[in-house]
């Protein structure tokens, strides 16, 4: 059995196939995390940065529509290395309640 799934940003289509199994993370059947999807295709594993939205799910369809996203062969991981590192540094200098949400939400 496969799946359509389909990932949409405000700006592009980022995946339009059919795949044989997803591994998502959600705060309930529609909301989605800021996080990793997991994506079977072709019996091999592939992996999407999510940056949070929304998902329906039904008749062997999946529609997730996200703020952003990037697939994992995409992303260089000693650029994201340093930005994590410089986000982090960021919020260890925060006062104030207004300051920490903030660099909380450039931390996700």
């Amino acid at each position: 059995m496969t799946l359509n799934l389909c990932i949409l940003t405000p700006n592009r289509i980022v995946w339009d196939l059919e795949v044989k199994e997803i591994i998502l993370s959600t705060n309930s059947e529609q909301i989605v995390d800021i996080g990793i999807l997991r994506i079977c295709l072709n019996e091999q594993w592939l992996t999407m940065a999510l940056m949070g939205g929304f998902s329906r799910i039904g008749n062997n369809e999946i529609i997730i529509l996200v703020n952003d996203a990037k697939k994992g062969i995409d992303i260089d991981p000693q650029e994201a290395q340093q930005a994590l590192e410089v986000v982090e540094a960021n919020l260890r200098k925060v006062k104030g309640k207004r300051q920490i949400i903030k660099a909380n939400i450039a931390l996700r």
